[in-house]
């Protein structure tokens, strides 16, 4: 009964994980670039003492020596990441905003360091720096802050290159990642590489800016509620497995052995 109770507290513990993330991934579904959060699980097995016995006998009697090797799965979280697939495109007509198509991230400058993100959501300052709705720099060729005129009329082409009434300003920074599930989220829909991993920052292949757009979250609605009506159920079955087990224990403990 012990072992039931393990493998329900172990698929109620993923099947958390999967609501947290799909609560996210709902909370997200109108953020400018975002890209939801996926996950993946693995199988732990636990061995008995007897599935380490070598012998090179196979039987006796044509009877097997020892049982037959038996293994307990319990699943767990084997990685996060986030799934980078382009989400759709929406017209604002406002010549500051800009859409990603393709693989790759613009970068930005923050009091913590430079950061990628997808929302080309931007705006002047009152000094003229081109800065995202959170305040933070947006950053052109050679990681500088871009600076536009006022009244010009500013032009964004297809490479990133930045023009006020047919005069180049500067060029969008741009850059794509070796291994995207080293991406790690810093709020505020940017992210960094991790530490510690191999991966960096590599020119971008393929990818183009839209000015006049925003891409939307890559979030399917229904597919999220979807997922979340199944984990709940998932979650609410383990639970009951735990509930079970423990009322069966409690039964054994006290009436086995009971004199009546």
């Amino acid at each position: 009964m012990r072992e039931s109770m393990y493998s329900a507290l172990f698929g109620a513990m993923s099947n958390e994980v999967r609501l947290n993330s799909i609560s996210n991934n709902l909370a997200n579904v109108n953020t400018t670039g975002f890209k939801k959060e996926a996950y993946a699980f693995h199988d732990t097995f636990q061995r008995f003492a007897h599935d380490y016995l070598t012998d090179d006998r196979t039987s006796l009697r044509g009877q097997e020596i020892w049982p037959r090797a038996y293994v307990q799965a319990r699943p767990r979280l084997s990685g996060q990441y986030f799934d980078q697939s382009q989400g759709s495109t929406q017209v604002t007509g406002n010549p500051l905003d800009v859409a990603l198509v393709g693989k790759g991230y613009l970068k930005v400058r923050t009091p913590e360091g430079d950061r990628m993100t997808r929302s080309g959501s931007f705006q002047l300052a009152s000094d003229g720096r081109l800065i995202t709705e959170q305040g933070f720099e947006v950053l052109g060729d050679g990681g500088t802050a871009i600076t536009l005129p006022r009244d010009n009329k500013i032009t964004i082409d297809a490479k990133g290159r930045i023009t006020a009434d047919g005069v180049q300003i500067s060029i969008l920074d741009m850059v794509d990642v070796s291994d995207p599930k080293a991406l790690e989220p810093q709020g505020k829909n940017l992210f960094s590489i991790k530490k510690g991993s191999r991966a960096t920052e590599i020119p971008p292949e393929d990818l183009s800016v839209q000015q006049g757009y925003l891409e939307k979250s890559n979030v399917e609605i229904v597919t999220e509620m979807v997922n979340m009506m199944e984990a709940q159920r998932a979650f609410e079955i383990n639970q009951k497995i735990m509930t079970t087990t423990d009322s069966m224990e409690s039964l054994v403990i006290n009436k086995v052995g009971q004199i009546s």
